[in-house]
């Protein structure tokens, strides 16, 4: 596993806040039916993922603004491209775009979740003591 030095790129990437090589996520985007489940915990530095119970709702927050970015560009490429159809395009055109990028706006706002509340920071010479490092919490 290679280190991303960059915190925007590890984010990119979907790797752990702290050590920016474990992956945040078990199972491909593209894994239609595991693409949501995480590991407990970061299999490098062993840095858990879910501080408390509950701390993903809030990224229904973020992923509720993914959808209404998308749903705004779709609109807007409707809207040009094809000259201003009818509203049945519009409502089609977006309800396909956002449900084809839904696994990606739940993986993001996750992992924004995260990075941005999970109050943890990248920390290039963290090194985990034995079994001390696997149950360390945000």
């Amino acid at each position: 596993m290679q280190k991303i030095e960059s915190t925007p790129l590890a984010l990119l990437a979907q790797k752990c806040p702290r050590c920016h090589t474990g992956p945040l996520f078990n199972h491909s985007t593209l894994h239609l039916t595991k693409y949501a489940d995480m590991p407990e915990a970061c299999p490098v530095c062993g840095l858990r993922y879910e501080p408390e119970p509950g701390f993903y709702w809030g990224a229904m927050f973020i992923s509720f603004a993914f959808s209404t970015g998308i749903m705004l560009v779709v609109g807007f490429l409707v809207y040009h491209l094809l000259n201003d159809p009818d509203v049945w395009v519009y409502i089609l055109a977006v309800a396909v775009v956002t449900v084809l990028l839904m696994p990606f706006s739940l993986r993001y706002s996750r992992a924004l979740m995260l990075y941005l509340f999970g109050g943890v920071h990248y920390d290039p010479h963290f090194t985990p003591t034995g079994s001390a490092g696997a149950t360390k919490t945000l």
